[in-house]
């Protein structure tokens, strides 16, 4: 778990393992590279990291 997210534990806990570090990694790259708050950086990370998991499970 990134230190930076641990506020928001609970949202993450439900997902699939590769989707959460997918997701992670995503809301991360947000807050640094585009300055969005945590709490909607991560709301879109996950929306993206389920998105890429289904594309690539097919």
């Amino acid at each position: 778990m990134d230190p930076m997210f641990e506020d928001f534990k609970t949202d993450l806990d439900a997902l699939n393992p590769t989707v959460k570090k997918k997701a992670l990694e995503i809301a991360k790259k947000l807050v640094e590279e585009k300055d969005y708050p945590k709490e909607k950086a991560l709301a879109e990370a996950i929306t993206r990291a389920e998105e890429w998991f289904y594309d690539i499970e097919g």
